[in-house]
C-alpha cells in the first residue's frame, strides 16, 4: 500500500471523526459510494484530486490539509522557491507539488503536476471537481481529455476549462509531461 495514501486515509478518518459522522454520511454527502470512500480510508485506493477537492468543498477544510496534512499560516504572501513546494506521489501516473500551501483562505490550488509516460493504449483516469481549472504545459506534450474531446498540449500552450466535466491528463510520446495546474 502507497504510504501517502494510507495518510490521506488517516486524515480523512480523522476529519469525518472529527465532524462525529459516519463513513456513510460523508459518501454520501460526496456523492462517493460508501464502499470506495472505505477503501480511500483504509488507504487502499487511489484519491483523486477532484474528490479531495469535493471533500475539502464540502466540510470547509483546506485542500492542501487533507493531501500534505500541512495547515496554511501565511496571510500576506507564500514564498515557494524552486522545487521547494509541498510534493506528493499518490499514484504512480502522477507528481503533485503545491506551490501556494502557505496561504491562508486562498482563492485557487495551485500545482505543478507531472505526468509519468504511460504504455500506449493505457486509458485515460477522468475525474470531475467544481470550480474552473486551468493548465499550462512547460515540457513535453500533454493530452488533456475535457467531456469526450481530445486536446494535444505542446510547450506554451494553455487550456481553461470547466472542470465540472469529465476530463483527465496524459503524457504522450513516452516522456513526462510538466505542467502548471491552476484549480479555482
Amino acid at each position: 500500500m502507497n504510504e501517502e495514501l494510507k495518510q490521506i486515509g488517516l486524515r480523512l478518518k480523522g476529519l469525518r471523526d472529527a465532524l462525529e459522522l459516519t463513513q456513510e454520511e460523508v459518501a454520501s454527502s460526496c456523492n462517493i459510494s460508501v464502499e470506495d470512500y472505505k477503501l480511500y480510508e483504509d488507504g487502499k485506493k487511489d484519491i483523486s484530486i477532484s474528490i479531495l477537492k469535493n471533500i475539502a468543498d464540502k466540510y470547509k477544510i483546506d485542500l492542501n490539509t487533507l493531501m500534505f496534512d500541512e495547515e496554511p499560516h501565511m496571510s500576506s504572501y507564500a514564498l515557494t522557491r524552486k522545487n521547494k513546494g509541498l510534493s506528493i506521489n499518490r499514484v504512480d501516473e502522477y507528481d503533485y507539488q503545491a506551490l501556494a500551501s502557505g496561504f491562508i483562505n486562498r482563492k485557487a490550488d495551485i500545482f505543478v503536476v507531472t505526468a509519468k509516460p504511460e504504455s500506449e493504449g493505457h486509458p485515460i483516469h477522468l475525474s470531475q471537481h467544481s470550480g474552473q481549472e486551468f493548465c499550462l504545459v512547460f515540457e513535453g506534450r500533454l493530452l488533456i481529455q475535457v467531456n469526450g474531446k481530445d486536446l494535444v498540449l505542446e510547450v506554451g500552450d494553455s487550456l481553461y476549462f470547466d472542470p465540472s466535466l469529465p476530463h483527465g491528463m496524459l503524457a504522450l510520446d513516452g516522456k513526462p509531461a510538466k505542467f502548471l495546474t491552476v484549480i479555482v
